[in-house]
């Protein structure tokens, strides 16, 4: 794997020791239903038929254990401790290492999705087109790209205090920050108290998100050949989906009427 940049490696060591509790952290979010409403999606704009789905910045493959009953599905991932549950989570699915701005695979995919706000770790309106230009390159002529954006700079709180509880009363865990803003970026120290045999475990993870105006990301999927429109996404936290359609390419009509297309519904 070519060398990583900073932020690259910034984003993985965020994770690292996230890795082991985050099913733990994030077990009230709702991954069945927010399957479902992708499914729906997919089978309302999405190539007939889809088969083959790519789920970028994966984490621990929580949605995909929901999708692979639908389709052919690989998970991919910046950071190994994720990866290692993913692959426990949801065995026998394909789960490969790469940064989101700059992966390449042999394969084309009918869906490609990027949830959970995962998009945010790109640092600029560049590299946000880089990285869904990359998106658009392996998708299947028609196919379908689905990207959950962080916040809008509009509707993110900085200053507000963030206090959570999880796990059970025999091994609970314990994150706190502070919503910060410096420019266009989210600023999050998440300080996080984890038991770990029979000592308190204490650590902070830096978490940086760009937070894009609407007009990049419709920028960024116009840029990369995409036709593109924002959904809601009715998941938890309803920060809607930008879905980017790929052409397929024109073709000759048998009863020589002229050129048809063929158009994703």
């Amino acid at each position: 794997m070519p060398a990583t940049s900073v932020d690259e490696r910034r984003a993985r060591e965020a994770y690292r020791r996230l890795a082991a509790v985050y099913d733990t952290v994030y077990a009230r979010k709702d991954y069945r239903a927010e399957a479902r409403r992708v499914r729906s999606l997919i089978r309302q704009y999405g190539p007939r038929p889809s088969r083959t789905l790519l789920d970028v910045a994966c984490g621990t493959g929580a949605h995909l254990r929901h999708l692979t009953q639908y389709y052919r599905v690989t998970g991919l991932d910046l950071n190994p401790a994720m990866l290692r549950e993913a692959r426990r989570n949801v065995p026998g699915v394909r789960f490969v290492r790469g940064a989101m701005q700059r992966f390449r695979r042999p394969d084309r995919y009918d869906v490609i999705t990027c949830l959970f706000s995962a998009i945010g770790y790109v640092r600029s309106e560049r590299e946000l087109r880089r990285t869904i230009g990359n998106f658009a390159r392996h998708l299947n002529p028609g196919g379908l790209l689905l990207v959950e954006p962080w916040f809008a700079p509009s509707d993110y709180r900085a200053g507000s205090v963030h206090l959570g509880t999880y796990g059970s009363p025999e091994r609970p865990i314990a994150r706190m920050n502070v919503s910060e803003r410096r420019g266009s970026r989210a600023v999050m120290d998440m300080h996080y108290l984890v038991p770990v045999h029979g000592k308190i475990r204490y650590w902070v993870e830096r978490h940086e998100l760009t937070m894009f105006e609407a007009s990049a990301y419709r920028a960024a999927f116009r840029a990369a050949g995409l036709r593109v429109r924002r959904v809601p996404s009715r998941f938890t936290s309803e920060r809607g989906l930008y879905l980017g359609v790929r052409p397929a390419p024109v073709r000759a009509s048998r009863g020589g009427r002229g050129p048809t297309r063929r158009v994703s519904r």
